[in-house]
């Protein structure tokens, strides 16, 4: 594109001949003449950012991959499921005091 503006030809031609807008013959030359032979170049972008770094990721998979009581509190106090070893039951209400309530309310 830059080598068909420098030889004349008009931008509707140059987008006609390379199969592109009229627009992006444009920004190449203007970007051209700008920072000269570097807007050739392409410029990769990678792609989506990353998130987290390198620190931050091994420190989420530490987290991750160790036990609530290595963390202390709140983490430590985590209730145990009801049926798990060592979970206590709570003892069933007293049938008679649930109905006086009831009663009375």
């Amino acid at each position: 594109m830059v080598l068909l503006s420098a030889q004349g030809m008009p931008v509707a031609k140059i987008a006609e001949v390379t199969f592109t807008s009229a627009d992006r013959v444009r920004d190449v030359i203007h970007n051209f003449d700008a920072d000269a032979f570097d807007s050739l170049y392409p410029r990769y972008k990678g792609g989506r950012p990353k998130t987290f770094t390198l620190p931050e990721r091994r420190e989420i998979k530490k987290v991750a991959k160790s036990g609530p009581v290595e963390h202390g509190p709140p983490f430590s106090a985590c209730e145990a499921r009801p049926g798990a070893p060592g979970a206590r039951v709570a003892p069933p209400p007293d049938r008679d005091q649930s109905q006086r309530q009831a009663r009375f309310h």
